[in-house]
């Protein structure tokens, strides 16, 4: 027997793909391939809920797969599998139902534009949104990382519908990765959750092995990781407000922790992340399939916890200042607003997390952290405005706080010896907050400004320059 020979002998085409609900491993030397059995196929797509498709006959029919009848789909060849599920509007994650997070008529929320990075605001969304997810063969990328699990979700009427591409068969990826184009070219944004960093890449990488033209190369891209952070992300002090409804900050942004301190639900059972690619392989070596359960119920959690936070953080927006709940959340949108050019409602938003809007204080707990930096980018906003004395009162309140972060203390002790001695000309003042500014634990190149400042100050009052602090 030559090499050739040998090789075909361990390493049989189709072995890898062969799925059925054994637990025993399959006998490559002399069983037929599981994936030829028209029995073990339809065993599989049951166990999985889903029905096998065939890129071949794709590629032969010249169109989707989902038109070609599924008794001609399962031949012999490597396939993937689909799997559809369809969500009533009365479905609930936590307290929140599908209803609740339905978008308009056109496919989007009035506000959602302003949780994309870089949004000026004034530019609509071209299109309803699609929410994607991958699993894949491990958690680092990189070129021989490979999506097995190709999640996609979109409101539908009042449901919410779910669409998995299953590979299971790394020689069907070809025709899986065509079939997600052609559902990806249906819709006009792409919304993930860390996608930027992962997803996408990776699934470019995929598209880009097969020289395939990847549909959503041209679609904005919203990464729900960037607003969850500005708007959920951990306080050091923690915070709830009193009734019903109440969003507490999570410990952690991760989507199944935000999922549970927004949303209020609780994965039961949920398969961990890291075990994802190990369950896999188990499915590749052994073809039981009886592992993937959990992992497809744990893609369209997170398929469904991201659809209903993009909702619910577009809902905020629509809101503005009077629908936090918490002061993270005013902080966050008052953010959001800002970097729109909706100046009005981020300083309400601001003044809110503050505790200094009547209107939305009585509504949420204020912790000195979050309030110092509502009122530090108060204290900013106003400057840019030329509204000097507004910005030197939010700076008086900001040292006036109880722990106070220590870089948000510094910049305020340097914005009022700024104003003292620039406007106000009070040179005593600005002396005594210049002073105080290198009291902080502060870069070297602060304390030299500060020392500079200092000196020039002293001058001016015609004091005996003070002796400069060890520079570290």
């Amino acid at each position: 027997m030559n090499l050739a020979d040998r090789l075909r002998a361990v390493v049989r085409p189709g072995d890898s793909a062969a799925l059925n609900t054994r637990t025993a491993p399959i006998d490559t030397a002399g069983a037929t391939d599981a994936l030829a059995n028209r029995e073990h196929a339809d065993r599989a797509a049951e166990v999985l809920g889903g029905e096998w498709r065939d890129p071949r006959a794709r590629s032969a029919a010249g169109g989707p797969a989902a038109d070609i009848p599924l008794s001609d789909r399962v031949g012999t060849g490597p396939r993937y599998l689909v799997i559809d599920r369809q969500y009533p509007a009365a479905h609930c994650l936590g307290h929140v139902a599908v209803a609740d997070s339905l978008p308009g008529p056109d496919g989007l929320w009035p506000r959602a534009r302003l949780l994309m990075s870089g949004d000026t605001g004034t530019v609509a969304m071209p299109g309803r949104l699609l929410f994607f997810d991958l699993e894949t063969t491990g958690l680092g990328g990189g070129a021989g990382t490979y999506a097995f699990l190709v999640g996609c979700g979109w409101f539908e009427g009042a449901t919410f519908r779910i669409r998995q591409f299953f590979l299971s068969s790394y020689a069907a990826e070809r025709g899986l990765l065509e079939e997600v184009a052609d559902t990806m070219a249906a819709f006009g944004t792409l919304v993930t959750y860390n996608g930027k960093s992962f997803d996408v890449p990776l699934i470019d990488t995929r598209f880009l092995f097969h020289r395939l033209t990847a549909s959503h190369g041209a679609l904005p891209h919203l990464d729900m990781l960037h607003p969850a952070r500005r708007l959920w992300r951990p306080s050091s002090a923690p915070q709830s407000s009193p009734g019903t409804g109440d969003r507490p900050t999570t410990v952690s942004c991760g989507l199944a922790h935000v999922e549970q301190a927004v949303l209020g639900h609780v994965r039961q059972g949920d398969v961990p992340g890291f075990e994802i690619p190990s369950r896999y392989f188990h499915y590749v070596r052994t073809g039981d399939t009886r592992p993937l359960e959990s992992v497809l119920e744990h893609n369209r959690l997170d398929l469904l916890a991201l659809a209903m936070l993009t909702a619910t953080a577009a809902r905020l927006l629509e809101a503005g200042a009077a629908g936090a709940r918490t002061a993270r959340e005013a902080l966050g949108l008052g953010q959001l607003f800002e970097r729109a050019g909706m100046l009005a409602e981020a300083r309400a938003c601001y003044t809110g997390a503050a505790g200094a809007d009547p209107a939305v204080a009585p509504c949420i707990d204020v912790d000195p952290p979050t309030c110092a930096e509502a009122l530090r980018a108060y204290g900013v906003l106003c400057r840019r405005d030329r509204q000097y004395e507004q910005a030197a009162d939010a700076w008086r309140r900001v040292l006036a706080l109880p722990q106070c972060p220590t870089h948000i203390a510094q910049q305020a002790s340097e914005a009022l010896a700024v104003h003292h001695e620039h406007r106000v000309r009070d040179l005593s003042a600005a002396r005594h907050f210049a002073r105080q500014a290198l009291t902080f634990d502060v870069s070297t190149t602060r304390v030299r400004a500060g020392h500079h400042r200092l000196a020039r100050i002293d001058r001016k009052l015609g004091v005996p320059p003070s002796s400069p602090a060890p520079l570290f």
